[in-house]
């Protein structure tokens, strides 16, 4: 299974019980579907955007950036974006496919897999 990083901006104004709930789904959608997560990284709470962006008849100004690494097929990463462009809690995501080699991967893990 390739390893991929999900890019997340949820809304600024969140609270934690509301974030905790969206990782918590984003990371059972994966799992859900023979997935493996293997973390998530906080890159800053409810911080400027680089410009306005609206999403769900609404415009930001301010978001929070987060991560999440995790192991899937393709078709995993399909649905898991959908469900996110859905979800008001989101402003933008996106899927980067890591690698699929596994002598990459473990240089990614910082030894071993």
């Amino acid at each position: 299974m390739p390893l991929y990083e999900l890019v997340c901006i949820s809304r600024g104004q969140i609270s934690p019980e509301s974030m905790r709930a969206l990782l918590n789904r984003s990371a059972l959608t994966v799992m859900d579907r023979g997935g493996a997560v293997r973390g998530f990284v906080n890159m800053g709470r409810d911080t400027p955007l680089p410009y306005r962006m609206k999403r769900h008849m609404e415009y930001h100004t301010r978001g929070t950036f987060w991560l999440m690494h995790y192991f899937s097929n393709p078709k995993t990463s399909n649905v898991l974006m959908n469900q996110l462009k859905l979800d008001p809690r989101v402003i933008r995501c996106n899927v980067v496919k890591i690698t699929d080699k596994v002598s990459e991967m473990a240089a990614f893990s910082g030894g071993s897999i």
